[in-house]
């Protein structure tokens, strides 16, 4: 009797980098706004927490497309553990979490038994609140009156304060901004240079999470090289980074951040992404831990929802 073959294995970064190309040859920039239409960024129904990492880009692109108010995100089986269901015919969107392992260090400079964990990529799916029926919605989701948005300086303070032993900020009169990490300082243009205010928000964010590449912080340039020239592969990926960087602490602040959408940053990051299938959901990764950095109370506030198992 012949033996069944085996159906291949799902490559889920594949399909995360080919559905974030499809958005930026379609004239999206995927990370350009991970709140929901509620202010919000895409949420847990089980935890209440936000998600995280490239789970945030995942479920907006999703809410945006399908034009979703609610920023509740629950499984098949939370829908019927709350009296409901999901609507017949509704398609959910891919979600992950890592499942670490540990495994036997094999280095041979380990000792003997040492083992050392491996982070193994495990993913579900999920359905907005809207594409259910009948679920009965805990009353901490009940909507509440949203306070008026932070003032642009409020907001620009409120992320300094917040950026334990972060880098010098210097303003000039200049076309320039940018990061230099061999004497950990941000240089901008004065404020009153930027046609908004949201424009230079979006701009010292973008620059703030370069910083966090540091030695002295997340140590990110050892690995990936600092910030390089335009075109380049290094740049790219550190671009990717900082964009999304910028757009979470937009997301958390209430600023409405200004993403670069000209026509050679897109393609050079489409050509970033279909060289490397893993790149999409590590700079989203490494911007998390960015923005953890620079806001630790926010990061705390969130938690870790969206990396939680499937109920």
């Amino acid at each position: 009797m012949a033996t069944k073959a085996k159906a291949p294995r799902r490559d889920v970064e594949a399909e995360i980098t080919a559905r974030v190309i499809e958005a930026l040859e379609g004239g999206t920039v995927p990370w350009s706004k991970p709140w929901t239409a509620a202010g919000l960024l895409p949420t847990s129904f089980s935890t209440g927490r936000a998600y995280r990492g490239i789970n945030v880009w995942l479920l907006s692109m999703t809410a945006a497309a399908k034009g979703y108010g609610s920023p509740y995100w629950l499984t098949y089986r939370q829908a019927e553990e709350h009296g409901g269901n999901v609507r017949k015919g509704e398609k959910g969107t891919l979600v992950v979490f890592w499942k670490i392992l540990k495994v036997a260090d094999k280095d041979p400079a380990a000792k003997k038994d040492a083992t050392k964990n491996v982070p193994l990529m495990r993913h579900y799916v999920v359905f907005n609140l809207e594409q259910t029926e009948n679920v009965a919605v805990p009353p901490r989701f009940a909507p509440v009156e949203q306070p008026e948005p932070p003032s642009i300086d409020e907001a620009v303070g409120e992320v300094l304060a917040g950026y334990v032993d972060g880098p010098s900020l210097r303003h000039v009169i200049s076309d320039r901004a940018y990061y230099s990490p061999s004497d950990d300082a941000i240089t901008l243009p004065e404020q009153a240079q930027f046609a908004t205010g949201a424009g230079y928000a979006s701009t010292l964010f973008h620059e703030l999470t370069h910083s966090t590449g540091h030695p002295s912080r997340l140590d990110r340039f050892v690995r990936d090289g600092e910030p390089q020239h335009f075109g380049s592969e290094k740049y790219a990926r550190e671009e990717l980074v900082a964009e999304m960087g910028a757009a979470m602490l937009g997301a958390i602040t209430g600023v409405d951040t200004q993403t670069d959408q000209n026509a050679a940053y897109v393609a050079n990051w489409l050509g970033a992404l279909k060289g490397d299938k893993s790149l999409v959901v590590s700079a989203a990764q490494k911007a998390q831990k960015a923005v953890d950095r620079i806001m630790p109370v926010a990061a705390t506030e969130a938690g870790d929802g969206g990396q939680e198992k499937a109920a």
